[in-house]
């Protein structure tokens, strides 16, 4: 897979706050990208630089294997945080034009624009007022103007916040039908289920710095802790006989005669050992390793970099 951005060192300082320090990661065309950090953690300004709308202090960003440039901008899409469309303007007149602006024809953009209407159920807004939209329904105009270009790069800026669970999904599933099409997206979210989900890799910056980045799921093997849930039916004190000589019981709860017990095993002990010796005991009606979380993973990482710097520090968006 051809690398479509690659950020190589690239460090940004407003004033006396560092927005970013020496960050580097590629992005691989055809992928979905997840941009992840706390507030202030700098994404924003790193998502700036790559649309252009400031520069870093060094370092840089290559396009396609090319020094980002002006002309790079038509072939990328952005939808930022900051939601912005001419309230009093028709949802029809305004659309048209953004379109128009992105370099359509009028009758392609007309003809893009009836499609992605038809998909989202929006045919009867096209004559309403922006401002007689709720927020979602201003986010699903914002959302077709990004993308009907057809971009090759999409960078959205939280684009899951303020939509009810179906909107979400659609919006969702649409991410990955672009995909499909050989789209590249870039998303910024605190929505760790959406990463899961959705997310090829992903870069973790705090305090701006990267303090990780990979494929989800390696990351997530990477921290993997050897912990497993186990349901079963039978003697409990045996199996806690059978359990001492290869791990620890975390936690415990009975249920209609059956246990599930949550436990962590010993560094050398692997599943099939644990299992031979515990099945003479009882009835396994199910045994699943518990594998952290993207969640579990960011709030580990942020939490240990914030420990080692302490509650001040320069860094700031």
């Amino acid at each position: 897979m051809a690398e479509i951005l690659g950020i190589h060192n690239v460090s940004k300082r407003y004033s006396s706050h560092i927005a970013l320090h020496n960050i580097s990661f590629s992005v691989q065309q055809g992928s979905v990208f997840g941009l992840l950090g706390p507030n202030g953690a700098g994404k924003t300004s790193l998502i700036r630089i790559i649309n252009q709308i400031t520069g870093p202090d060094t370092g840089e960003v290559l396009f396609h294997g090319e020094k980002l440039q002006p002309k790079h901008v038509e072939r990328i899409g952005y939808l930022p945080e900051e939601r912005g469309l001419y309230k009093k303007m028709t949802v029809g007149d305004q659309v048209l034009y953004l379109a128009r602006l992105k370099g359509l024809p009028k009758y392609e953009a007309k003809k893009r624009l009836k499609i992605w209407f038809a998909k989202f159920d929006m045919e009867s807004w096209w004559n309403k007022k922006v401002e007689e939209l709720s927020k979602g329904m201003q986010q699903k105009v914002q959302f077709i103007v990004t993308v009907i270009h057809e971009p090759e790069l999409l960078i959205l800026d939280e684009p899951f916040s303020g939509f009810d669970p179906i909107n979400a999904q659609l919006i969702k599933n649409e991410l990955l039908e672009l995909k499909k099409k050989g789209s590249t997206v870039i998303f910024s979210t605190h929505n760790m289920g959406s990463v899961e989900e959705l997310c090829d890799n992903i870069a973790l910056i705090n305090k701006a710095e990267k303090i990780l980045d990979g494929s989800v799921k390696e990351i997530r093997k990477t921290y993997r802790t050897n912990t497993y849930k186990i349901s079963f039916k039978g003697n409990p004190l045996g199996f806690i006989n059978a359990l001492w000589a290869g791990g620890d019981l975390l936690d415990k709860h009975t249920e209609d005669e059956i246990h599930s017990y949550t436990i962590k095993l010993a560094p050398k002990v692997t599943s099939s050992q644990f299992l031979q010796a515990i099945l003479p005991t009882c009835e396994v009606h199910s045994f699943n390793e518990i594998i952290p979380s993207m969640n579990d993973i960011f709030i580990m990482k942020v939490s240990e970099v914030n420990q080692e710097t302490g509650t001040q520090s320069n860094y700031t968006e």
